[in-house]
């Protein structure tokens, strides 16, 4: 993220890769120590780009690959710790019944009605959110009084959507056949517009390391705030450009760069890709 000035993002949130998740891109990744590595390098630069006292968000959990689990939430944690984060919350997403699993594998159960044969269904996704530093509240003295009415949080939407507790049930997920992403399980604007929410001011800038299909991009833009995305997978330009001509904002200036450093790495994925079903983008 060499093209982000140090200090000048506000908030981050991303969904990282899954390690090589059966319904996803099963190969990406040689071995989960190569994983750990890309949210190690992750972590340093978000500590360079984080502005003081601002707010990181993962979307993630952890993995079921070849019958092993792998402590992913653990391990996020740890890295970004080890970075000088500060660890501040977790949030735990109850995904809606018919939402992509992490895991299948209560049908065991049924094969074997006997113990030690328990192995639950993931239907959640953990939010961790990490921070850089203490906020200085005083910040909030020198911002125009415009941007900080328009920073307000709804408190009907809080109390009444429960925004106040660790575990949010989020149902209002668009069918398939609805969405601009046509087979791929993006996650529901209401997680970025949430976080962004409660975690930006108007008229700051937010990061998605991980753009996937440019959800995190398309509501901080209608929300007011700017934001960096970055993806490697060029076959999701037309549809993360589909995604933010539909925003409310749509005649804010939108620009493209394309870094000819990434060629190796898509090569690289493209390789170790074998015909994934589902493009599971964040």
């Amino acid at each position: 993220m060499k093209e982000i000035p140090d200090g000048t993002i506000h908030l981050m949130v991303t969904s990282p890769p899954y390690y090589n998740a059966p319904f996803d891109y099963p190969d990406l990744f040689e071995n989960y120590a190569e994983f750990l590595q890309l949210v190690r390098d992750l972590s340093k630069d978000l500590y360079r780009v984080m502005a003081p006292g601002r707010i990181a968000c993962f979307v993630t959990d952890d993995m079921l690959v070849k019958g092993q689990k792998y402590p992913i939430v653990a391990d996020v944690t740890r890295l970004m710790l080890d970075e000088g984060f500060r660890y501040r919350d977790r949030i735990v997403w109850v995904k809606p019944k018919g939402y992509v699993r992490i895991s299948r594998r209560s049908g065991v159960v049924i094969q074997h009605p006997y113990p030690m044969y328990y192995y639950p269904d993931n239907i959640q996704e953990s939010i961790l959110v990490f921070q850089k530093g203490k906020f200085d509240y005083s910040y909030l003295r020198g911002l125009p009084a415009k941007d900080l009415e328009k920073s307000r949080i709804p408190i009907d939407a809080y109390n009444g959507e429960d925004w106040a507790l660790t575990v949010w049930n989020i149902t209002n997920v668009l069918p398939m056949g609805q969405r601009l992403e046509k087979g791929i399980a993006a996650f529901p604007e209401e997680i970025p517009k949430r976080l962004i929410r409660l975690f930006s001011f108007h008229g700051e800038t937010v990061l998605d390391p991980f753009l996937g299909s440019g959800t995190t991009m398309k509501v901080a833009e209608e929300l007011g705030r700017s934001c960096w995305g970055f993806e490697i997978d060029r076959g999701l330009e037309k549809i993360i450009k589909l995604k933010l001509a539909s925003s409310r904002q749509s005649r804010s200036k939108i620009e493209f760069l394309f870094r000819s450093d990434t060629n190796k790495f898509r090569r690289l994925a493209r390789g170790r890709m074998k015909s994934p079903s589902r493009t599971i983008a964040r």
